[in-house]
């Protein structure tokens, strides 16, 4: 993929465009000493975006969060899925393609290194969908591909998204 600067024109002689989205973490944790030690402070947070319900976020319970909140392991995974449903739907609109239904059960796989570090080493997606009754279903396959060039998270990491979908008929 070629990233084009701002002032250049696409080659479909369209400017690319500058989004720009903002959000406010403010960390909840603070049990009265602060970080005062590293088993005496909550990991808890809140996502926060004007206009928008708070996310209540933790870290991983591996790493002392609390289960019962998001994580950022877990958001990154959702927005990898989430990005390549909403293209994909998009794509098959386009296409004519129906979709009537779509699950997606998607997993990130992350290792840690030997300094408490770690990455992600892919993200494999696994979407569920239910396709209209005579909906091409060669098309609907060749969608995932479109959906994925397009997606903006899927572009954005350095590890591998996988896309394993399954089809149903209606």
């Amino acid at each position: 993929m070629t990233v084009h600067p701002i002032s250049t024109p696409t080659s479909q002689g369209r400017r690319p465009r500058q989004h720009e989205y903002a959000t406010t973490i403010s960390w909840t944790g603070n049990r009265g000493t602060g970080t005062s030690g590293v088993r005496d402070y909550a990991r808890d947070h809140e996502i926060a975006v004007t206009g928008k319900p708070p996310i209540p976020g933790s870290s991983d319970p591996h790493f002392r969060g609390d289960p019962t909140r998001y994580n950022p392991e877990e958001l990154l995974v959702a927005s990898l899925s989430g990005c390549h449903m909403l293209w994909y739907l998009s794509e098959c609109a386009v296409a004519g393609v129906a979709v009537t239904a779509y699950v997606d059960h998607a997993e990130g796989f992350m290792t840690e290194d030997g300094d408490g570090g770690g990455r992600f080493t892919r993200v494999v997606l696994r979407p569920e969908i239910t396709l209209a009754p005579g909906a091409d279903l060669d098309a609907a396959r060749a969608k995932h591909h479109a959906a994925h060039e397009k997606c903006f998270i899927a572009n954005s990491v350095n590890f591998p998204v996988e896309v394993e979908p399954v089809f149903r008929d209606a």
